[in-house]
């Protein structure tokens, strides 16, 4: 049996374990409902006030759409208001009288309000002779928000309510394994609330963990390599998949000074130590108020509506390697974790790194022999020196972006591979394999989730999303091109890789994860033996895998805690505010602009907590009311082409599409075709991450049948030239109606035809369809959904069929519908067809078994 499937029994700390309280912070007896909300928060839904400092909803939903959503120029919104305005009376006023209106009504919003402040930094050391270099005379501007309000709005914020895990907590298997999960069913989190308890005033407190994210970004190449460095936080609570999903669980909080010099001063020591200590500088004061509420608690009214004592903490650090190494205050090449040397990262085990071995060791060496023995930069003090229970070594998260997507497989297994064919063919051998390997890539069919390459693997700048999709299918598009055992290497690295990003871990897991990197580990040899890697292996981002059992167990699984929420991050933060701005110092209008986002959120949930967005906006017309649209979408929609046709515009995927609530635009990335390294665009049929309750597996048609089919069973497999079709369908009715067959009943395959249920009649064939199924794993909505669009048509926008590939296991059965998956294969047909079954099935006759029964209508 597999762990999930095991029982799991929830243990949460006994001593933070998040009680209520009131708002005095005296505890509640166990099972009272929440308190009433503050009278000061609450608005009426029969008064404008409630929607304050708007004047009715119908001006919130067109400031969100035009500012959030649409992200209008100042200029299109006063010309659209110009407009509005000449289609209604003398003595009506559109909604607002210019863009000024509008930007000066969001910024009146106080719900969510977070100011940001600055403080500014300069070099106070030893002052040279002769002309002083630059970087010495200015001054460096930190911008930034007291993050101890962010995190009390986070762990505040209504939408996150049956999202927040209030106390530590341990997941046991009914075998007595341990189960990892979310970051709260980590062990970090369990020894933290330990030591937090030992002050018994600290008893029945919440763990209000914030976890930190930064990573430069360029915004601008072309005019000056225009870079930032935001800082960004998050909290401990909430589960992975609200956190990977964003919906303001991560939240912009500062922008860091990027340092620079002239040229020939950038390798200068004195330079490079005043970059590292601004750094660290700069994230002790900006962290500094968190500072108070580490050591005591302070009562806050709680996204579930309870009041509870809050302590805070400083958590887990998500950064790629070379800002690791900058936060540990290491040595590049070290591993910012343990002590192994740089040229033996890989050849044993090394003591972990702490902030008390630090300190031992400065009190017993020089400088040098920091530098050279243990890779300390002993002239810097971590940030979190400064802070309680904190240490930067233990707090460093993992990153499967840069350590193993782009670092282990793109950057260098794909590279040593090319290296390799190089070496034994020649530049002009290699080229003709390479093509050969192209040619298997772009080979691969449509599959939903699966990326295509049709011009092969050869894109100049690659993407996390490039580097996911490849692994896909870079094993077999390698085979036979290079030796047995650099494919066991490969296979074994990307068995690591799946592993480590499941959204659910176990002590099995842990112990297969650790199995496939030994495998890793012995199959890579082959590199280092055919000359690809002359000297050795010992590379830090290769390194970091072998702590990653470690990491596992105290803050749960990887992929709540990965870079790539902070590429993506970027988008929505800072590029697209960029660009909205006149690029006249636009750092002030990116922060104003982020400003005004958060507030609209923020006004969202609160009206959305108070049940003032539900329905229609007043006053809208019955026939634009969302049903009767649908309906009068569905009368318009032109008869569905035949199948030599694409389908990329018909409309009928449109109605598919609404029957599934799109997204909102603000829980993407924006729209944004890439990141740095982060999502790329969905690829055409896909349709993305998912808002709504989690369930299993749901299917659906779309709404219009193809025309050009025949009706009837029979004509129909003679037209695509499967005669087995009837057959097939008489089989499938059996498996449905006998879906668990015991000892002495035959299976579909084993019983004779004569006793299979008889179908002769119509059958509907559809071009595609909508599956939504629940995958935590992958990227996917707060409550871990996805959905995908599969389609079957003769002619995709005019390039020849399109035939999505479908992973077919076993039919369900639903209540009255069974689904029916029929896979039409090469071994018929010239080309790969699906199409989707939908079969009525009378409940009297379901799990029965008695006579052949006639069904009439078949939807393919």
């Amino acid at each position: 049996m597999h762990a999930e499937e095991l029982a799991v029994r929830v243990i949460h700390h006994p001593y933070l374990n998040g009680r209520p309280c009131d708002k005095d912070g005296n505890f509640l007896p166990r099972g009272l409902p929440p308190s009433p909300a503050p009278l000061e928060t609450l608005g009426s839904e029969s008064k404008p006030e409630g929607y304050l400092p708007f004047d009715s909803r119908i001006q919130f939903e067109i400031a969100d759409f035009l500012y959030r959503r649409v992200q209008m120029s100042g200029s299109k919104i006063d010309e659209l208001m110009q407009l509005w305005a000449c289609t209604l009376p003398e003595d009506q006023d559109p909604p607002f009288t210019s863009h000024q209106h509008l930007y000066a009504t969001i910024d009146a919003v106080s719900c969510g309000e977070v100011p940001w402040q600055t403080f500014s930094v300069s070099y106070n050391g030893a002052i040279p002779d002769g002309a002083m270099p630059s970087w010495m005379i200015r001054e460096y501007d930190v911008w930034f928000r007291d993050p101890r309000l962010v995190l009390r709005n986070q762990y505040s914020n209504p939408d996150f309510a049956a999202d927040i895990h209030w106390a530590p907590r341990q997941l046991l298997l009914a075998n007595g394994k341990r189960q990892y999960r979310d970051f709260m069913s980590g062990d970090w989190a369990w020894k933290e609330a330990d030591t937090i308890a030992q002050d018994p005033r600290m008893h029945g407190a919440t763990l209000a963990t914030a976890i930190f994210g930064s990573d430069k970004t360029t915004v601008s190449v072309a005019t000056g390599q225009n870079e930032y460095y935001p800082l960004y936080m998050t909290n401990g609570g909430v589960t992975n998949s609200v956190r990977r999903a964003h919906r303001n669980a991560i939240t912009l909080i500062g922008f860091l000074a990027i340092p620079k010099t002239e040229r020939h001063y950038q390798n200068d020591a004195a330079f490079r130590k005043f970059r590292r200590e601004l750094f660290h500088t700069s994230l002790r004061a900006i962290l500094d108020p968190l500072r108070c509420s580490m050591t005591s608690y302070e009562v806050l009214r709680c996204a579930d509506g309870h009041y509870r004592r809050m302590v805070f903490s400083l958590g887990p650090y998500i950064a790629d390697y070379p800002e690791q190494v900058l936060l540990a205050c290491t040595v590049q090449g070290w591993c910012p974790r343990c002590t192994a040397k740089p040229g033996e990262l890989d050849t044993g085990q090394a003591s972990r790194r702490s902030h008390k071995h630090t300190k031992a060791a400065l009190d017993a060496l020089d400088l040098r022999s920091l530098w050279d023995d243990y890779g300390i930069v002993g002239d810097l003090t971590p940030f979190t020196s400064f802070f309680p229970r904190a240490d930067i070594h233990e707090l460093l998260s993992p990153d499967l972006l840069h350590q193993v997507i782009k670092g282990t497989f793109k950057d260098h297994l794909v590279s040593w591979v090319e290296d390799y064919l190089v070496q034994e063919h020649g530049k002009a051998g290699a080229a003709v394999i390479m093509a050969d390997i192209d040619r298997r890539i772009a080979a691969v069919p449509s599959f939903p989730g699966l990326r295509r390459f049709p011009e092969g693997r050869g894109f100049k700048q690659w993407t996390g999303d490039d580097s996911k999709a490849l692994m896909k299918v870079y094993l077999p598009a390698i085979s036979g091109h290079i030796p047995p055992q650099m494919v066991r290497a490969l296979s074994a690295f990307l068995e690591f890789c799946y592993l480590v990003q499941r959204d659910t871990l176990d002590d099995d897991t842990l112990d297969q994860i650790d199995s496939a990197l030994e495998r890793y580990h012995q199959e890579r040899v082959i590199f280092e033996e055919t000359g690809v890697r002359a000297n050795s292996i010992s590379l830090p981002r290769q390194h970091a895998l072998k702590h990653y059992r470690r990491l596992i167990q105290l803050f749960a699984s990887p992929n709540g805690l990965c870079s790539s929420m902070m590429e993506a991050k970027h988008i929505t933060a800072v590029k697209k505010p960029y660009r909205r701005s006149s690029h006249n110092k636009p750092l002030g209008q990116i922060i104003l602009i982020n400003q005004r986002l958060d507030k609209l959120a923020a006004l969202r949930v609160d009206l959305d907590t108070r049940h003032m967005l539900e329905g229609p906006c007043p006053r809208l017309p019955p026939y634009m009311q969302p049903d009767a649209a649908r309906a009068g979408a569905a009368d318009s929609i032109p008869a569905a082409l035949d199948e030599s046709s694409s389908d990329e515009d018909n409309n009928d995927d449109a109605e598919l599409d609404r029957q599934h609530h799109e997204p909102q635009a603000a829980d993407t990335a924006g729209g944004e075709p890439r990141g740095d390294d982060g999502a790329a665009e969905p690829e055409e049929g896909a349709v993305g991450d998912l808002e709504g309750p989690a369930l299993m597996a749901e299917c659906v048609l779309s709404k219009t049948p193809l025309r050009g089919y025949p009706k009837h069973v029979r004509q129909l497999a003679q037209a695509i030239h499967v005669p087995a079709l009837p057959d097939m369908i008489r089989r499938f009715l059996y498996n449905q109606l006998t879906p668990n067959p015991g000892p002495g009943v035959p299976t579909a395959a084993e019983v004779p035809l004569e006793s299979c249920p008889l179908f002769d009649a119509n059958i509907s064939v559809f071009p595609s369809a909508i599956a939504t199924y629940y995958a935590p794993s992958d990227p996917s909505g707060p409550r871990g959904m996805h959905r995908e669009r599969i389609r079957s048509v003769g002619s995709w926008r005019g390039e020849g069929p399109r035939r999505d590939c479908v992973s077919w296991s076993k039919a369900r059965t639903f209540p009255d519908f069974a689904v029916f998956w029929l896979l039409v294969n090469q071994f018929w047909t010239l080309s790969i067809s699906i199409a989707w079954c939908a079969v009525p099935i009378s409940s009297e006759w379901l799990g029965t078994n008695t006579s052949p029964t006639v069904y009439d209508t078949l939807i393919l």
